[in-house]
């Protein structure tokens, strides 16, 4: 639950791409749900279109990308398409592996976070509910 004892947290779990290993976004799914939060979680190989449309149709807070291969790179299409469907709220966690001289490029595509192999679950879970705090706080905003 969240600390303003609203509804809980809703996390979309998701692996983008053609990386089809999920252990570790189970891992993590799991993680946030223990804590609380909903978690919407999608099997491998979702289409970025198929993400937005869910991300907006669930009304996620977060956004949480595991990758494991290359699929990071397609990240910053997915951040255009989120902009594009009028979801600027949301924020975009990922996790995996993500080499150093890429960390920039999500980072300026707005990306909120990035978290690399080994970060422990405190950790992961803290980050998770300051961006879904985060996108709540600017959702309530901005019609205020």
């Amino acid at each position: 639950m969240n600390v303003d004892n609203q509804s809980p947290y809703r996390i979309l779990v998701t692996k983008i791409g053609l990386d089809g290993h999920d252990r570790g976004s189970r891992i993590v799914a799991a993680y946030l749900r223990d804590a609380g939060m909903e978690v919407i979680y999608t099997p491998p190989w979702q289409a970025l279109d198929d993400v937005v449309r869910l991300a907006g149709d669930e009304d996620v807070d977060v956004i949480g990308i595991s990758s494991l291969s290359t699929d990071h790179l397609i990240i910053p299409d997915l951040m255009s398409r989120l902009v594009a469907a009028g979801l600027l709220n949301i924020r975009v966690v990922v996790g995996g592996i993500v080499p150093n001289e890429e960390l920039s490029m999500l980072l300026e595509s707005g990306v909120s976070t990035i978290l690399g192999p080994g970060t422990d679950r405190a950790t992961i879970v803290k980050q998770v509910r300051h961006y879904a705090a985060a996108a709540r706080h600017d959702r309530e905003t901005e019609f205020t």
